[in-house]
């Protein structure tokens, strides 16, 4: 006799999934395995002996990669964004090390502002964000029979996709029909966007 078991949430392909479709544990969960890989490298992000360029580089090179895995697909609210952009600043404070105050002679963390400073480099934001529009740009380029190609270019208010259970392009749905300015944006001007001709 075959029994199938409920599962509320699951890992595929890495990323960690709910019944919910939940973005906040997707990223609480990747924070939690980032957060695993930034304390392995510590030592080497506090040597005296790497430059602030290599540890820039181990930080973007080794941490950053399993934290972003699978932004593709994110949605960011505001508070998402804040978790990300905290997690990125612990890790620059452990890269630039601290301050001295000039009038006290204590040492300090160094502010947000002043990373924002050190780190020229795009944030982990602007990153995912990057991302996206660079998926976005994939998916505009595929034949037009791929269903991924189909969600995209569709409009979310004809019920037609919902009722494809072939759909698998659904999961860019999360953040292809965002609020922008007040304005939803349809398919076809993320298409448009994603193959050069529009910008955010």
């Amino acid at each position: 006799m075959f029994c199938s078991q409920y599962s509320e949430d699951f890992k595929y392909l890495g990323t960690k999934k709910t019944n919910k479709n939940s973005i906040q544990e997707e990223i609480k969960s990747t924070l939690k395995i980032g957060n695993a890989c930034y304390y392995s490298v510590q030592n080497l992000l506090s040597s005296s002996l790497l430059s602030k360029k290599l540890k820039i580089k181990i930080y973007r090179n080794i941490i950053l990669p399993v934290v972003l895995y699978g932004c593709e697909t994110w949605s960011l609210t505001l508070r998402e964004e804040r978790r990300l952009r905290v997690f990125e600043n612990t890790v620059l404070r452990r890269v630039f090390g601290s301050k001295m105050e000039e009038v006290t002679g204590e040492w300090r963390k160094l502010h947000n502002e002043e990373l924002i400073d050190l780190y020229s480099l795009p944030n982990i934001v602007r990153v995912v964000k990057s991302r996206r529009m660079k998926w976005v740009g994939h998916v505009a380029h595929m034949s037009e029979g791929r269903e991924v190609h189909r969600v995209l270019v569709g409009n979310l208010r004809e019920r037609d996709h919902w009722g494809d259970p072939d759909a698998d392009g659904r999961i860019i749905l999360r953040w292809i029909f965002r609020k922008r300015e007040g304005v939803v944006r349809t398919g076809l001007s993320w298409l448009r966007i994603g193959t050069g001709g529009g910008h955010l």
